[in-house]
Parts: C-alpha cells; structure tokens; sequence
C-alpha cells in the first residue's frame, strides 16, 4: 500500500527507492521532504555517518555563514533523514542508528558551548578558577541514553551541566563564574530545543542535575560532591551510570569525583533492593497511567533488561572497572564471562534488547515523536508490523510477548523479593531468651536435630542483646532478623548442626555492620547453604571466610571448577586492576590480597567437595604465589625512586614448600633473592627492592597479609646481605656453605625476577647437589641436623605428630636429601625438583634403596600430608594422631631411614 503524498520512484534509481521506502514508513520522513525537495539530494545514503562526517558536516554548515541555531536544525534534518531510511531499508543495523545519533547530539552540544562560550567571552571575559586562575569550561554531562551512546531517534537528552571551580570572569564586566555558566545553560537549552521555523534539535531535560528543578542550572565540580556527601539517593547512584562528560577539559577529573559515589568500594548487595524499590515505583507509574503496553516502561521492557545489566554494574563496579561502560549491549557480554548471567540469559536479553529498541525506533519514525507505545490506529499497527519485517500486526504482538516474557522472567529470577519469613522459625529471633521456659523454640531447635537447644537459644539471645547488634541500622537489624533462622534451617541440614550453626553466627556476627553481606545472603538462599556446607565442613575454612567475608561472592558460582586455574587469563585482568589503582598502592595491596584469597577459596571449595587431589592443590596453590611474586617483583622495582634500569636484573628463589611445590593454604614463603648487574648502585637499589617487596607481602592491611615470609635461608642467615649477588651465592655455596644449606637446596627453584638469572642459578643448584661427598660425614651432618630439628619440636603428648616425631614426614624429607647429596654425583635425575614422591621412586629404580622399601616410605608419606591437610582444615594447631591409626605408615619410614642412614648413630633416637 502507497501512503498518501509519497513519492514516485524512478525505475533504477537506489536513492528514490530508499526515499519511498523511507516515506512509506515515516510520514516524518514525508513532512521533511515535502518542507525540503532537495534534502534527499544533500543526504548522502550510500555509507553510514561516521562521528567525523557529521563533524564535518556541522563545519560546512556553519562555514556557509549559517547562524548557529539555523546549521543545528539543518543537520538534524539530515543526519534523521539518513539515519531513518537506511533503518527502514535494512542497510543499518541498531549500533549504526544509535552511534549515528549520538554522534549528533555529541556534534551539536559542542557546536553550541563553543559558540555561546565564545560570545559571552566577548562579552565579560574569561571564566578563571580561583584557585590557579586556569580557564574553565563548561562540562556537559550526558546522562541516559546520550550517556550510554545509545541514543534513540526522538529522544530528549538529559543533561547535567557542571564547572570545575568557582571564580570570575576576566573582562571589565566581570561575571562570577556560576553566572557566567548559567547564561551558557540557558543559551544553550535554548539553542537546542527552542522550536523554529527550521524545527529543533534536541529537547533537552535538566531535572538529573543535583537539587533537581529545584537547583540551579549548573553546579560547580565542589556542590555536586558536597550534594553527593550530604544528599545523594540511591536512584542517583542508577543514573549516574550512565554519567559520560561529552565537553570539557577535566572530564577525567569529574569522573574521579564521581566514582565513589556510584560504584561502592566493596561488593554492594543492597542494591538489589534500592533497584526493586526503584522499579516498583516505575511500576505503579504505568499502572496509575494505564500504560502496560509501553515497550520501555512495561512488565519486560527495555528498563528492566536495564535495570538487569545496572543492579550488577552497581553491585561490583567498584572492583571491576570493565563493569563501569555505559553502554547496555556492551555490558551484556561481560556478565556472561563473569558468570553472573548464563550464557542463554545473556543470548535472551540481548536479542530482546535488540528487538525492543528497532521497535522503539520505528514507532518514533512515524512521527518524530517520543513515543514507546504501540499505536491504537489498526493501519499504523500494520505499517509497524511490515517495518519490523513480520507479515501481520499478530505476528508483531507474538514476537514482542516472546521476549516479553523472556526479560519478564529473567528480571524476577534476578530481583525476587526473598525477605519475607516463610516458615514457623521466622520468629526464634525474638524468642530465644536462653532461658529453660522457652518450650515453643526448644521444640522447634529439638525436631530439627540440636542436641542441646538451650545452648543454640542462648547463642541467639546473646547476639540479639549484643552492642554490635544494638548498634545497627534499623535496616540491617531487620535483615538479620529474616537470615538467622534461615540459618538455623541451613545448619540443621549437616550433622554436626550445633557447631556448624555456631560458625555461621560468628560470620553474621562479623558481618552484621555490612549490610551488603547481610544483602547478599538474603538475595541468594543458595549462598547461605553453600555457607552452611563450608561451615560443616572445616572451621579452618569457616575461620578463612570470616576473616574474608568479600568472598561470600564466590559461594554463588554452583559450578565446580574441574578444570585447572589458567594463570594467563588470571593475572591479565589482574594487572588490568593494578593499572587502574596505579596512583594508590594500599589499592593495589588490596587488589593482590583480593586475588590471592579469591584463588584460594575457589580452590578451597574444590578441595572440599573432594575433587581435587592433594598434590595438585599444593601445585595450584605453589603456582599462586609465584604468580603474585611475579607481579609483586614488578611493582615494588616501580616504588624504587632511584632505579638504574627499567627491568631489574633481579631473581626471587623459593626454598622448602614453595620450592618443592608443596604449599598449603597458610604456608609460608621461604625466599631468597639473588641479583647479576654490574652497575655501581646495584647493590643499594635490590637492596630496596627487597624490602620493598617483603613489605608488599607482609604489611597487614584491612585484606590481610598476602604471606608471611622467611628470608633466614640467604647466605649467612638473618645476619647476611638480604639479598646476593649471584657470583657471591655461587661463591658461598661452594666453598662456605653449612651441609644444612645443600639440604634446603634439593627444595629450591627460581619463582620470578629475571629468568637468566634463574637458569644460572639452576646451574648452580645443579652443581652444587653433584658434588661428590664423603657418604659418612653426610649421614653424620643430616643426622646432626635432625637431632636439632627433633630436639627444637618436643610433643608433649602420647599422640604422634605427623611432621615433627620420628617416622614422620620430617624423616622422609632428610632420607630424600641425603639421597639426593649422597648419589647425584652418580645420578643426574636425581636432582630434579620433582617433590619427595617422585624422588622416592627414582631412588628405588635406580637401586639405591630396595624398591619395595621406597615405594612403602612413598605411601607413607602421602597418608602423612593427606591427615596433615585433613588435621588443619578441622582447625588443629598440630597435626598429631594417635599412634596405632598411622603405626604401618611410621613403621615403613624407620625402615627407610634404617636401610639409608644405617652405620650412624642416632642421637635421643
């Protein structure tokens, strides 16, 4: 059907038929055309328009002597008659039509505070900050869509119009500078939306701006954080979001004066219940307006996939700057990646994202109007229906209901209110008196399996009487309130229910003044029972994530990791973090500390439920810390002010667990540094670099220390150099060091630094361990030291201490490097650093020990790690047993060591 007043076409000509399809679609399109017979001529439809072809078609515009008000109206005439019937003829997609008209609304606002700045200089001067008398300009803020540069075809532009620093002008009329740029604002608005004989630019809405329409036009950089400090609300912290400076010279510094306020330093979980509150607001709008059938406002429309991708830019901006970009279809992706959507969310979203927003687009090309209503005419539903490429107007109400109810779901999923008590324990909060009287609740505690519920109902007596408790805000005292009986419920699932429900008191304890954790909890069930299993399952663990509660976060992810941390990835978007805190260290201390307990507990989690072996937990735990110590080396060398070179010619060695690939969640790092540059303030320079790096490892901030550290093992001990030389080591190791120190170097390997240096310091490693020894004073010297090592860990007990006692995991490291001193003289492979278990095997195979005796001592030794690991996890000081339960184990080591170290005698043995 031809619509009224279209025009013909012209057989062969692509330009008429773009403009009829155009105009059968738009009678916008039809009314500028009839106003202006020669703007399809001048529009150019071949290519989409680039933000610098409409730059430069402002310049020729105004070039042509146009006034300025004029040239705005004529390139919007343009830029829509392009835009609109590349759209309808399908030669733009929705990131061509949206780029196109930010491009400009970006073109026209700086157009306009040019020139109006200009003028009113003529006029009254320079606008001077008054504290360095720099000139300032006007910062336009583009907030919604204009911010997200994704700005639809017949929208307002929401504005917020700031200075840097209050002053005054420089000319001999002179102006403060608050009315120096609110005569700019008011030009301004006016040089967009005032409506001409030419038409208008943009409308052009203020009422975002701080104070709303009750606050002056334009604000100084100081009253909007001030009005941040004192008067911000949460709906702010929403719009804000989208906050993208579009003029100015110090955009960067509003943004950084902006941030704080919107993006939260710590995981922000009570957003979602600002955002639902948000969003039931809009709710009752559409209902008390009947407007159901708007595509933006609407159950499933483009503000709830908004608020979808906002609730989580909110909730973790703050931590992940890739979650601050405006732009709704770019931040998709990323929860996807960061499994915070499921892929097939993600795919649903965007696709109805995507749909909703060329349907937007089409039903504002009717008439230039902004409009997100279906239309009640039955022609115009058709001719909206044929544009969007569907046959019918049904087929159109089916379509847009399927991704209706798409989004629809997914938001309810996301933002389902879970804070209304549902069972007959909602009330033990108030109940729980401690005292023997409280039947109703005993009862309750009892048919759950408490054995003692007079202790649990005193527990919870005592945390409700609390000055902690007291002291919170009536808001997290009422969340508190809603999770411990779903706690009680949680703790009840595991058998030891009373010491499981017991640590999770003392994390809600401990986090009860973080109404963002208290949040979390509450949004997710799921994350208070993966808690209440962690919990059950090890009071190491249980201690770990109270000390951390950040890492309640981490509980969310369901899905096990089976798969191998990949490192690369990892530590990619780690540096990533640390270049953006680049000026603030204690940011990047807590960033590495972030990282490091993340790693852990997801490794943590695994090791819990039972599918990760032990050896390979100490490898990804040993491959942790050398990746940290790798980043670590890189930003201390940067905190050495006097530093001779960019790369420092600098090595980091790990000794003991680390240098064997055997850490546990709470070891120690024993390291040693070595340095090979010539220079003449080397020596001072690594020195620094040293400390500096055992700072960033030790220094205890809110996260915690990254590792304790023990630098005892360099030459010369606590009393030598910190760090050597690596001719000095190599010097030392040969000619000074103690029997004990070739020992500690069969667990030795380079970590990070510079990888020459540790290829030379493998070299030496390699030699030294090869040197022939005289096998008795060997067996004398090992037994020596161990006699130390005995006598300097007494166990009092009559259980038997796994580490310490003879038959243990000590004596089976002194066997290994013996052997190793001993034969690898004879036997190269025999100095590889490939861990106790591997080294025991190749002593068997190589016959240097009855095979059947090693592989007995191999066993052994795993069992012995196995029930240390298990010991610690349960939150044993010392991992010590009863004797009979490893009695084989002790027995197949002294066995060993008797085949090994026979011939010398054992002092105290």
């Amino acid at each position: 059907m031809q619509p009224d007043h279209a025009p013909a076409t012209a057989a062969g000509d692509p330009v008429l038929d773009i403009v009829a399809r155009a105009s059968h679609f738009s009678r916008y399109v039809r009314r500028l055309l009839a106003a202006d017979s020669d703007l399809a001529g001048r529009a150019k439809f071949d290519s989409p328009w680039s933000a610098m072809r409409v730059r430069e078609r402002m310049a020729e515009l105004t070039s042509e002597g146009t006034s300025l008000e004029r040239a705005l109206r004529q390139l919007r005439k343009e830029v829509m008659l392009v835009v609109t019937a590349r759209d309808l003829c399908g030669m733009a997609d929705l990131a061509e039509v949206v780029a196109t008209l930010t491009a400009l609304a970006e073109t026209a606002l700086a157009a306009a505070v040019t020139r109006i700045h200009t003028d009113l200089v003529q006029q009254y001067g320079e606008p001077l900050g008054e504290a360095g008398g720099a000139p300032q300009r006007l910062h336009v803020v583009a907030m919604g869509k204009l911010g997200g540069a994704e700005l639809n075809v017949s929208s307002d532009i929401d504005l917020i119009l700031l200075y840097p620093e209050e002053g005054e002008t420089s000319g001999p009329r002179a102006l403060s500078n608050h009315e120096f740029f609110t005569r700019l604002a008011r030009r301004l608005s006016v040089a967009l939306s005032e409506m001409t004989e030419d038409g208008y630019v943009f409308r052009v809405d203020l009422r975002l701006r701080p104070y709303g329409e009750s606050g002056p036009p334009v604000a100084s950089f100081d009253m909007l954080e001030n009005y941040f400090i004192t008067q911000g609300r949460e709906w702010e912290r929403y719009a804000w979001i989208k906050g993208r400076p579009v003029t100015g010279d110090r955009g960067d510094d509003l943004m950084e004066l902006v941030r704080p306020f919107v993006f939260r330093r710590h995981l922000d979980y009570s957003a979602f219940a600002s955002m639902r509150d948000l969003h039931d607001q809009v709710r009752l709008e559409v209902e008390r307006r009947d407007i159901a059938d708007n595509i933006k406002l609407g159950p499933g429309g483009i503000r709830e996939i908004e608020f979808i991708v906002q609730v989580f830019q909110l909730i973790r901006g703050g931590r992940d700057a890739a979650l601050r970009r405006q732009p709704t279809l770019a931040v998709l992706p990323l929860l996807a990646e960061r499994r915070l959507l499921s892929d097939a969310a993600v795919a649903e979203l965007t696709s109805a994202y995507v749909f909703l927003r060329n349907l937007e687009h089409r039903l504002q090309y009717l008439d230039d109007q902004q409009t997100h209503t279906l239309p009640r005419s039955p022609a115009d539903r058709e001719l909206i229906a044929e544009s969007m490429g569907l046959s019918s107007y049904e087929q159109l109400r089916e379509a847009l209901e399927r991704h209706r109810v798409e989004v629809r779901r997914h938001f309810n999923d996301i933002f389902a209110d879970t804070s209304q008590p549902q069972d007959k324990l909602a009330g033990i909060w108030h109940e729980a008196s401690g005292d023997a009287g409280n039947e109703r609740a005993s009862d309750l505690l009892a048919q759950l399996g408490y054995a003692n519920p007079q202790e649990v109902l005193a527990r919870l007596a005592e945390l409700r009487h609390s000055a902690r408790y007291r002291q919170m805000p009536a808001g997290s005292q009422a969340r508190l309130e809603r999770l411990v009986p779903r706690a009680v419920k949680a703790a009840a699932v595991h058998d030891n229910r009373n010491a499981t429900l017991q640590r999770m008191l003392q994390l809600l304890e401990s986090i009860s003044r973080r109404e963002a954790y208290l949040a979390l909890l509450e949004q997710y069930p799921q994350a208070l029972a993966r808690v209440a299993e962690l919990m059950s399952a090890s009071p190491w663990a249980a201690l770990y994530l109270t000390q951390h509660p950040i890492l309640l976060d981490e509980l969310l992810d369901t899905r096990t990791r089976h798969e191998a941390p990949d490192w690369t990835t990892l530590t990619t978007a780690l540096r990533a973090e640390l270049a953006e805190a680049a000026s603030d260290t204690e940011k990047q201390m807590d960033l590495l500390r972030h990282f490091k307990h993340v790693q852990t507990m997801r490794l943590l989690a695994e090791d819990l439920a039972g599918t990760l072996p032990l050896e390979r937990l100490s490898d990804h735990l040993s491959d942790l810390a050398s990746e940290i110590l790798k980043i670590v080396v890189e930003l201390a060398w940067q905190g050495v002010r006097q530093r001779h070179r960019d790369v420092p010619a600098f090595a980091v060695i790990g000794y003991g667990k680390l240098g064997g690939k055997e850490l546990g969640y709470a070891s120690d790092l024993d390291l040693v540094f070595l340095y090979d540059d010539p220079a003449p303030d080397a020596a001072e320079n690594y020195s620094r670099l040293a400390r500096r790096i055992n700072h960033w490892l030790t220094s205890m901030i809110s996260a915690g220390v990254l590792y304790e550290t023990d630098l005892r093992l360099r030459p010369d001990g606590a009393s030598g150099l910190l760090v050597s030389p690596l001719e000095s080591f190599r010097e030392y190791q040969a000619r000074h060091a103690w029997p004990w120190e070739h020992q500690a170097l069969t667990r030795a390997r380079f970590v990070a630094g510079d990888s020459a240096i540790g290829r030379e310091f493998e070299g030496i490693r390699v030699a030294i361990l090869r040197q022939r020894r005289d096998l008795t004073a060997l067996k004398s010297a090992v037994i020596e030291m161990r006699t130390k090592m005995l006598a300097a860990h007494p166990n009092p007990t009559a259980r038997f201490d796994i580490k310490h006692d003879r038959g243990g995991i000590i004596d089976v490291e002194f066997i290994v490097q013996y052997l190793v001193l001993g034969h690898s003289h004879q036997h190269e492979e025999l100095t590889a650093n490939a861990g106790n278990l591997a080294l025991l095997k190749i002593a068997g195979r190589l016959g240097l020990v009855p095979e059947s005796a090693a592989l007995a001592a191999h066993d052994a030794y795993r069992r012995f790690r196995q029930l240390q690991h298990s010991l610690r996890l349960q939150g044993e000081t010392y991992a010590r047993i009863e004797p009979e339960a490893v009695r084989e184990q002790a027995d197949a080591v002294l066995n060993l060591w008797n085949v090994v170290l026979a011939n010398a005698q054992f002092k105290n043995a």
